[in-house]
């Protein structure tokens, strides 16, 4: 498992990933978390700290934050149940600038009104802050419900992206 920190707008992001030959850049990303996210993986021992292996997402990274990207195109390798998974794949398909609501997810994946507890659940263990994009999913009323990283970084992820 590889490691490195890239510094941003939020704080420093920690990201890891897996060696992978398909992925842009060579590592596919398991995890990029936020200073005092609930739930971030540790750097333990059996990880190694390697910079280069992160510059395609760095790069990307900056440009999103820059104004200049709207998308990410890397290799994700983050593990979940088959229900998260759906969950996180209806991350994926929301615009950028757009926001959803978790009832609309629920309906996305063809799952029931009374499953929008489970999909706040899936939504806030999303291992992959920024890239797959949670902070997009709204309560009902409009307002900024739950955020793993934060409810002031949420503001500002959806503020630049104009949301």
């Amino acid at each position: 498992m590889l490691y490195t920190h890239i510094a941003s707008p939020l704080g420093p992001l920690l990201l890891t990933g897996l060696p992978s030959a398909t992925a842009p850049g060579g590592t596919a990303l398991t995890s990029l978390t936020v200073p005092g996210q609930k739930n971030a993986p540790a750097v333990g021992p059996d990880r190694r700290e390697d910079p280069a292996a992160f510059a395609e997402a760095g790069r990307q990274l900056d440009a999103y934050f820059a104004g200049r990207a709207k998308e990410f195109h890397l290799e994700f390798a983050a593990e979940g149940t088959e229900f998260r998974r759906r969950v996180w794949d209806a991350l994926d398909s929301i615009p950028y600038g757009a926001t959803t609501t978790y009832g609309e997810l629920a309906a996305r994946i063809g799952a029931s009104r009374a499953a929008v507890r489970a999909i706040g659940g899936a939504v806030g263990a999303n291992p992959l802050l920024i890239l797959r994009p949670c902070h997009r999913v709204i309560g009902a009323d409009g307002s900024l419900t739950g955020y793993a990283g934060g409810l002031d970084r949420k503001r500002l992820l959806l503020e630049l992206e104009g949301a």
